[in-house]
């Protein structure tokens, strides 16, 4: 295990800021040697950030950043980088980043990374870093189950738009909203990033991620995923399979 890759998944929910922190990462001198498997190339503009080379999937930046877009499912694309860093073919990397779409339930990319076989043969989970928006967050928990998931799994929030926090009331709702995620989330440190800006040291070399730190839920949401998964495998060993809404193998992020 211990040459294993560290990954880290980066969820937040849509408007959390997620993808300016990733946009101003990937500028970031620290994150040379680190591979980072985007959603799409154009939503992070790495049009204004020094691109060495590109291919159909995959850009190596000037700051010695990797980003590939995720071919086919997350299993499947990061077999090929796994395969492509073996031969030389891409720059080695020493760390992995994940970048979830704003609306994905983490259980079932924790699950994965937690439990296929081949992928725990190359890469180990480090952590889950959530995003958080500052001035909207208490009313995305309210509203959306998956924001909720995403706070409940990470081993860092980190709270964006903080800068916009200025009046007595927009105070006090982000001390209700820090109190909340302390509720959901009590083992998670709280890093606060003003305009998308923070030091790639303090989101990564979380350990191994271990869901027995985390609230019951999240125990109980991945033990669900195990469940939807080997059920849908006694469905792939039957004689009539159907189609169904979600592919629990192969993770959407």
């Amino acid at each position: 295990m211990s040459s294993s890759i560290p990954v880290s998944v980066l969820t937040g929910f849509l408007g959390s800021g997620k993808t300016t922190l990733l946009s101003k990462l990937l500028r970031h001198p620290g994150m040379a040697d680190t591979a980072v498997v985007i959603n799409e190339f154009g939503e992070v503009g790495l049009d204004h950030l020094l691109v060495e080379k590109s291919s159909e999937n995959m850009i190596e930046l000037s700051s010695g950043c990797l980003c590939c877009t995720v071919r086919g499912d997350l299993v499947t694309t990061l077999r090929d980088l796994h395969i492509k860093r073996a031969k030389q073919e891409i720059p080695s990397f020493r760390r992995l980043v994940i970048e979830t779409t704003g609306l994905a339930d983490p259980a079932p990319i924790l699950h994965t990374l937690m439990t296929d076989p081949m992928l725990a043969s190359y890469y180990r989970l480090d952590g889950v870093i959530t995003v958080v928006d500052a001035v909207n967050g208490e009313a995305t928990l309210d509203n959306h189950l998956e924001a909720v998931k995403q706070a409940a799994v990470a081993d860092r929030l980190v709270i964006t738009k903080t800068d916009l926090v200025k009046d007595p009331a927009s105070m006090r709702d982000l001390a209700a909203l820090e109190a909340r995620l302390k509720t959901l989330n009590p083992g998670a440190p709280h890093l606060h990033a003003m305009q998308g800006e923070i030091e790639p040291d303090a989101l990564f070399n979380a350990g191994l991620y271990d869901p027995t730190r985390k609230a019951p839920d999240v125990l109980r949401w991945l033990k669900e995923e195990a469940y939807a998964d080997s059920h849908a495998h006694d469905h792939d060993h039957g004689h009539d399979h159907h189609g169904h809404d979600h592919d629990h193998t192969h993770p959407d992020v």
